[in-house]
């Protein structure tokens, strides 16, 4: 019964859905790349000595909140299916462009 239900989850995968590890791929680059262009301004604005340990909680804030949705968001990335905005969003070197990615 295993088996049957291993296969059939596989069949329904590849049919119908996106792949889990470029949406993964992509949802880290967009997330990474909309929170440090907040966190990079709030760093440098912040007195020289207090960078690095803001940095520090920057770093941890950040991936407790991708921890937190990370695995909804590739979920949904997979049922959207949308390898143009999957590759976009991969593809992509700054906010702005992640942003375009996804339309907004």
């Amino acid at each position: 019964m295993r088996l049957v239900t291993f296969l059939l989850a596989i069949a329904f995968a590849a049919g119908c859905q996106g792949d889990p590890q470029k949406c993964e791929q992509a949802v880290r680059n967009y997330a990474s790349l909309i929170y440090w262009k907040q966190a990079d301004k709030e760093i440098a604005a912040a007195p020289p000595d207090q960078r690095e340990a803001m940095r520090k909680d920057k770093l941890a804030e950040f991936q407790a909140q991708l921890d937190k949705g990370l695995q909804t968001l590739v979920s949904q990335c997979t049922s959207a299916n949308n390898k143009d905005q999957v590759n976009c969003m991969i593809e992509a070197k700054t906010a702005e462009q992640a942003k375009e990615c996804s339309g907004h």
